[in-house]
């Protein structure tokens, strides 16, 4: 594996900047997410990293090497794309041996089935190997096209969203089993998604994307706890942070426009009244939403609460974020 820098990577689409000078380091054996919307920019760094496309200015380095001028068969990279590649004709096993077949990696026939059979334990299609690739569900390709990935050893694994066409289920025990096979094969991994699940459970570090700009880089738990704006806060945490007037529960610090609530920082029994206008029973979690002063806020309470719709219940904020006019944040 290996470490993989992006260095002041700019990208135009005609009129479209989709990357606006990015700076990255992925280090090496890290668990990199990036996170943003639609059109953020994601996709396109993976492109960028795989030779897919070529930055307008600046330059990528692969275990400290530059890649200018390098196809993507010359940079050692194995990408995952958001809708599966097979051969249609091949079987699953012929599908999850083609990489390790190729000429310049001249793995030994023994070391071949064993690692697709490694893998496709861990993917749980290893009933279907000597399926063809038609006969299997969407779901089922998806797992092969990661596993194509997974049964070799490049420089950094790229996968733009490999999990989102899998049910719930299967979602969650591939999180799981991603992240063992990258925390125990310390492979590199570039991995872009919108579920923040996805980031919060299996990232070491996560790139914040707006509009081609990277706003914030760190690990999941930092930019939970000390984002950089409304924007960053607003990627991570579920229910949504709570952005409201700054002056809503009383004085705030000069150049406050707003408050950033996350449910852990809004107290309840004490401070001034609310009412309770719905009760979500998730489950794992029961969501309150709220109306304060006009204003609809959303926490969570204890998964066995007795309150309801019209109810009244005191809050007061806790160790809020704030945020100013442009939506940075005041430290």
């Amino acid at each position: 594996m290996a470490e993989v820098v992006l260095d002041r990577i700019t990208k135009a689409f005609g009129d479209t900047v989709a990357l606006d000078n990015v700076s990255m380091t992925i280090a090496d054996g890290s668990f990199v997410v990036l996170l943003g919307p639609t059109g953020a920019g994601k996709t396109t760094i993976l492109r960028m990293v795989s030779g897919l496309e070529k930055p307008d200015s600046g330059e990528v380095l692969i275990g400290g090497r530059s890649m200018r001028g390098l196809t993507p068969a010359e940079r050692d990279v194995a990408m995952v794309f958001q809708q599966y590649s097979l051969y249609p004709h091949l079987t699953v096993r012929q599908n999850l041996e083609f990489p390790l077949k190729s000429p310049l990696l001249q793995t030994p026939r023994s070391e071949i089935d064993k690692k697709v059979r490694s893998v496709a334990e861990v993917l749980q299609i290893a009933h279907k190997l000597d399926n063809k690739a038609t006969a299997l569900s969407g779901g089922e390709m998806q797992r092969v096209s990661i596993g194509r990935a997974l049964v070799r050893n490049p420089a950094i694994y790229l996968m733009d969203e490999p999990l989102s066409s899998l049910d719930a289920k299967l979602r969650a025990d591939l999180r799981i089993e991603l992240k063992s096979i990258q925390a125990d094969s310390g492979a590199t991994l570039l991995y872009v998604t919108h579920d923040q699940i996805e980031a919060m459970t299996m990232a070491t570090h996560v790139g914040v994307l707006d509009h081609g700009r990277l706003v914030q880089f760190g690990s999941p738990r930092e930019i939970y706890e000390d984002p950089i704006s409304i924007y960053a806060a607003s990627r991570l945490g579920q229910p949504r942070i709570n952005i409201l007037p700054a002056d809503l529960f009383g004085t705030a610090p000069a150049n406050a426009k707003s408050i950033g609530l996350r449910p852990e920082q809004i107290r309840q029994g004490a401070g001034a009244d609310c009412l309770v206008t719905r009760v979500e029973h998730l489950g794992d979690q029961t969501r309150l939403h709220l109306s304060f002063r006009n204003h609809n806020i959303v926490t969570v309470t204890n998964t066995h609460t007795e309150l309801k719709s019209g109810n009244t219940i005191k809050i007061e904020p806790l160790k809020p974020f704030f945020f100013d006019a442009d939506g940075q944040r005041l430290k």
